[in-house]
C-alpha cells in the first residue's frame, strides 16, 4: 500500500508528511472531579479527570511524604475500537500506559509543593484511531490545569512514523497499522525538555540506519543515523508541541 502519493505528496488521508490532525480540547467536562478535560486527535478522542490533591488514602503507597503521590489510571472503553471483545481490566498494555502517562506527568507536576497528598488521574479512550496515549497525556494535561494543579510547565505529546522512507507526524490507524517503527515523544513545551520517549520497531530502525552507507564503522553509522531519524520524528513533535499551545495561550 502506499502510504504517501510520490508526485502529490499527500498521505491516504489527505495531509502532509508534517501535518497533524486537526485538534479539539475541552475543559470542565466531568462535573464532580477536581479536574477534566475531553481531548480529540482526528479521530481519537479521550477524556480525562483529576481529583485532588486529597489526603492519601492507601499510606503504603506513598514512598516520600514531603512529595504528592500521583496515581494514574488508563482504560479504553470496549466501544472504542472495531475489536468488541472485553478487554479485561489491568491488563498489561493498560498497565504500561497508565506508568507511562503518570511518570510524565510528574515530571510536570510540582508534587514538592503537596507534601502528604494524592492526585489520581484517571483517562479512558472513548474512540481510537491510534496515537490513544499521546492523546492521554494532553487530556491529562488540561484536566491538570483545570483543576489548579500546580506544573513547571504544560506537556504534550505526539507521535511520529516513518513510512515509505518519509517521517510522518501524528499517524493514524492505518499508518500506525503498517508496522514501521514509530516514536512517542512528551516535551515540555516551554522549558524544551523531553518527558517521554518511547521507540518501537527499534530493529527496524536499524535496517533504516544501514541503508545510509558511508566508509564509517558500521555501529556509528548505525547510532548516527538512528539519531537523526529521531531527532526529525522528534523535531516533527515539537512543531505539534508549538502548534497546540503557543507563547501567550500557556495555562501556568
Amino acid at each position: 500500500m502506499e502510504y504517501v502519493n510520490l508526485l502529490t505528496g499527500f498521505r491516504v488521508d489527505g495531509r502532509r508528511p508534517n501535518e497533524m490532525r486537526q485538534l479539539k480540547g475541552e475543559v470542565g467536562v466531568v462535573a464532580r472531579a477536581d479536574g477534566s478535560a475531553l481531548f480529540e486527535m482526528g479521530n481519537t478522542r479521550v477524556i480525562a479527570a483529576v481529583y485532588g490533591p486529597r489526603e492519601v488514602q492507601n499510606k503504603g503507597q506513598q514512598v516520600n511524604s514531603k512529595e504528592a503521590l500521583v496515581r494514574c489510571e488508563y482504560r479504553m472503553a470496549d466501544f472504542s475500537t472495531g475489536d468488541r471483545r472485553r478487554k479485561p481490566k489491568g491488563d498489561r498494555r493498560s498497565t504500561e500506559i497508565s506508568l507511562v502517562i503518570r511518570q510524565t506527568m510528574e515530571a510536570s507536576i510540582l508534587t514538592h509543593l503537596m507534601p502528604r497528598s494524592q492526585i489520581d488521574i484517571f483517562v479512558q479512550v472513548l474512540q481510537a484511531d491510534a496515537g490513544t496515549r499521546a492523546a492521554c497525556i494532553n487530556a491529562a494535561t488540561l484536566a491538570l490545569a483545570d483543576a489548579g494543579i500546580p506544573m513547571r510547565d504544560i506537556v504534550t505529546s505526539c507521535s511520529a512514523g516513518y513510512l515509505c522512507s518519509t517521517p510522518l507526524l501524528d499517524l493514524n490507524y492505518i499508518e500506525d497499522s503498517a508496522g514501521g517503527p514509530d516514536v512517542t515523544v512528551g516535551i515540555l513545551a516551554k522549558m524544551d525538555k523531553v518527558t517521554l520517549l518511547q521507540v518501537t520497531k527499534y530493529h527496524e530502525l536499524l535496517l533504516i540506519a544501514a541503508s545510509f552507507r558511508t566508509p564509517l564503522v558500521l555501529s556509528s553509522i548505525h547510532t548516527n543515523s538512528i539519531t537523526t531519524i529521531l531527532h526529525t520524528m522528534c523535531s516533527l513533535v515539537k512543531h505539534f508541541s508549538c502548534h497546540l499551545y503557543p507563547e501567550g495561550h500557556c495555562f501556568l
